[in-house]
């Protein structure tokens, strides 16, 4: 059985997603900057993905501006604040788990003379809405927290921080990428002046992303050469990916009442029943304030490579952290930053569900993980350390 655990990852295109993005790349091909017809039918198709999108998260039209993915997405936010309001100040507050595309773009701005301030997250990784007060300054300029831990899946308390971002007027951005057509948000209601997103995280394709920003923020454009995405994002807009992405964000959000109390149960299950016939196994992020597809646990003595290539022969696709590391050696951030020691953090595995997993493909995990872990303990001189210690206790 052919079974894919790693939506987190990347998601499969929905066919009806693909089908409606055929047209732009043969017949319906114009640019749409351009006077003639057939461009100005693409610039409807692109106005039309803008509302789309925009109705996902309850914002305006002309509040969504197009990226090439999540990572462009978080880079213009940081990088167009920290310029746009260092007259103000240079002081950033996020957190010790975002994603790289947050991390290294924070950690490039202290170069430039910028000060971030890194909060740590509790066993759940979740951080503290008093630490996030404590470290306020008079120079802060931005709030940089992630909606959801691409990881662990964690979700963090969005509204809370977006109310004491306003409170103090401080501009707050979150990247949504792993919680856009998973969740239900609302930036009005959450207090969110920008927020990131990737077409490619709710069936749709790769290389479309969005931003979303708050009407009169000021923000200085990362890309510059031409007046598209109303002057503050240069370059021909991708006219497939935008439609995709458009009706990709449209029927993710149709869908959340029932896809979430599903994909929950699945989730659950999957977790509870692993836990239960894997000794020496534990849940890594919050036990419910998680996203609905999330499982990430650790198995202690082995590693979770090894998993990974047993898993895979399977048939069973899965990852032991963020695929933008996955070709790194060492140990996750996020599972080090929830207090895990490095053996543990090495044995982790996220399993991720989507819209096309099953039951029957969540049972069949349930029913391969035990006997792989057990394979891979026998083999393991950490394990054959652990049970003759514990023989001679």
């Amino acid at each position: 059985m052919e079974c894919y655990f790693d939506n987190a990852a990347t998601t499969q295109v929905r066919p009806e997603v693909a089908e409606a993005m055929i047209p732009y790349f043969t017949e319906s091909f114009g640019n749409p900057s351009s006077i003639y017809k057939i461009a100005q039918k693409n610039k409807n198709a692109v106005e039309h993905g803008r509302e789309q999108v925009a109705n996902a998260i309850n914002a305006e039209v002309n509040e969504i501006y197009f990226t090439a993915g999540g990572s462009e997405a978080d880079n213009w936010a940081i990088k167009g604040i920290a310029e746009s309001y260092a007259n103000k100040g240079k002081h950033i507050i996020t957190s010790c788990i975002e994603h790289h595309a947050v991390l290294h773009t924070c950690e490039y701005l202290e170069t430039k003379g910028y000060e971030v301030t890194y909060l740590p997250v509790d066993e759940y990784g979740m951080i503290s809405i008093e630490d996030l007060k404590n470290a306020i300054r008079k120079d802060t300029i931005l709030i940089t927290i992630m909606f959801a831990n691409n990881e662990i899946g964690t979700i963090e308390p969005i509204k809370e921080i977006g109310a004491i971002a306003r409170e103090n007027g401080i501009i707050f951005h979150t990247d949504a990428v792993q919680a856009v057509g998973h969740i239900k948000i609302d930036v009005k209601e959450m207090n969110i002046d920008m927020l990131s997103m990737s077409g490619h995280k709710f069936y749709g394709p790769k290389g479309i992303g969005a931003l979303y920003i708050k009407k009169g923020i000021k923000l200085n454009p990362l890309i510059h050469g031409g007046a598209q995405e109303r002057r503050r994002r240069a370059g021909t807009e991708n006219v497939p990916g935008i439609v995709g992405m458009g009706l990709a964000a449209e029927l993710a959000t149709k869908e959340l009442d029932t896809e979430i109390p599903r994909l929950t149960a699945l989730r659950d299950k999957l977790i509870k029943e692993i836990l239960e016939k894997v000794p020496y196994s534990r849940l890594n992020g919050h036990p419910v304030n998680r996203l609905p597809g999330n499982a990430n646990i650790s198995f202690e003595f082995i590693e979770g490579e090894g998993i990974l290539l047993l898993l895979d022969y399977k048939g069973i696709c899965a990852s032991s952290g963020s695929a933008c590391t996955s070709g790194s050696l060492d140990p996750s951030h996020v599972l080090l930053a929830i207090g895990l020691p490095h053996e543990k953090a090495h044995g982790s595995v996220r399993l991720s569900m989507g819209h096309f997993t099953t039951e029957e493909q969540v049972d069949y995990v349930i029913k391969e993980i035990p006997p792989i872990i057990e394979r891979l303990r026998q083999m393991s001189p950490l394990y054959e350390e652990f049970i003759k210690n514990k023989g001679e206790k």
